[in-house]
C-alpha cells in the first residue's frame, strides 16, 4: 500500500496467549501472530486493501495482555463495535481485540513515544503442573529470592546495558533508562494448577533490546542459583565490562503487561 494514498488510520489494541505461536513477524512456513491478524482481517474485509503495523515484535510463544497494531484502510470503519465482534468471532480463540479507536494521519505506532510494562512469571523448586508452561516457567532449583529481589533493583535508573542485549552490533545504543524493575510475589494469575507460591519480575520502560528482559531474568536466576554475584550484576551494568551473560530465560513466562503511548 502506497504510503501516500493512505486514508483512514485506525488503532487496535489486542491480547494473545503467543504459546503456539512463532512470534508476530511473519515467516514463511510457521504460523505468527502478524499471519493469523491480516488473514482474519482479509476475511472480514472482503478483501479490500488495508496494511497493518505493529508497535514492536515479540518473540515465539511470548504473550501478551495489551499490545497494538495501526490499521490502513481507504473506506472509514462506520460501526467500531460490530467492527470488534466480527474480528473477534473470527480470529482465533487465543487472539482477542481489545478495543479501536480512530487516530491521525500524524499518528506514527513504531516512532510515537510509549511505555512498556513486561511481567515473567516463574517458580521453583519443584516440578509444576504441565498446564503452567504457557505462561509460567519453572526452576527445578531452589532459588534465593530475597537476594534476587535485591538485585533487580540495581536495574532500575539508566545503565549500559549492552550485557542484556542478544547479538549487539557496535552501534547500537545501549545506555536505557528502566522506570521500574523489581520481583514481587505473583497475585495477578491464579488458577488450581498453580504451584502454592510463584514469583513474578516486573520492568518498565521505554525501550527495550532484544531478548533484554529475558537475559535480565537469566541472570537474576543464575544469582539465585548461585552462579552469580550482586557484584557481577553490578560490574555487567557499566561499559567495558567483562561479565559474561549467556543465559536467555525461556520465553514463555515473559508477557507484555501494558502498552501506554505518551
Amino acid at each position: 500500500m502506497d504510503p501516500f494514498t493512505k486514508k483512514h488510520f485506525y488503532l487496535i489494541k489486542l491480547q494473545y496467549l503467543g504459546y503456539r505461536f512463532h512470534g508476530w513477524q511473519k515467516q514463511p512456513s510457521v504460523k505468527t501472530l502478524h499471519l493469523m491478524v491480516d488473514r482474519t482481517l482479509n476475511f472480514i474485509m472482503e478483501g479490500k486493501r488495508f496494511k497493518t503495523l505493529a508497535s514492536g515484535r515479540t518473540d515465539a510463544m511470548v504473550s501478551a495482555e495489551e499490545t497494538a497494531i495501526e490499521l490502513f484502510v481507504f473506506e472509514p470503519i462506520e460501526d467500531f463495535e460490530a467492527f470488534l465482534a466480527l474480528f473477534n468471532r473470527n480470529l482465533p480463540q487465543d487472539i482477542r481485540a481489545l478495543n479501536i479507536e480512530e487516530v491521525d494521519a500524524k499518528f506514527n505506532i513504531i516512532q510515537n513515544s510509549k511505555i512498556k510494562e513486561y511481567l515473567y512469571l516463574f517458580a521453583f523448586g519443584d516440578k509444576f503442573h504441565p498446564f503452567c508452561a504457557p505462561i509460567l516457567t519453572t526452576v527445578l532449583d531452589d532459588l534465593d529470592i530475597d537476594l534476587m529481589k535485591q538485585a533487580a533493583k540495581l536495574f532500575e535508573g539508566e545503565h549500559y546495558l549492552k550485557k542484556y542485549c542478544y547479538k549487539p552490533t557496535d552501534n547500537g545504543i545501549y545506555t536505557r533508562k528502566i522506570l521500574t524493575c523489581e520481583i514481587v510475589e505473583n497475585t495477578e494469575y491464579t488458577a488450581n494448577f498453580f504451584p502454592k507460591k510463584s514469583y513474578m519480575l516486573r520492568v518498565r520502560g521505554k525501550g527495550f533490546m532484544r531478548n533484554q528482559i529475558r537475559l535480565m531474568m537469566g541472570t537474576l536466576i543464575d544469582l539465585g542459583k548461585g552462579k552469580l554475584t550482586i557484584k557481577d550484576i553490578e560490574d555487567s551494568l557499566k561499559p567495558d565490562n567483562t561479565i559474561e551473560i549467556t543465559y536467555v530465560a525461556p520465553a514463555s513466562g515473559l508477557i507484555l503487561k501494558s502498552l501506554q503511548f505518551e
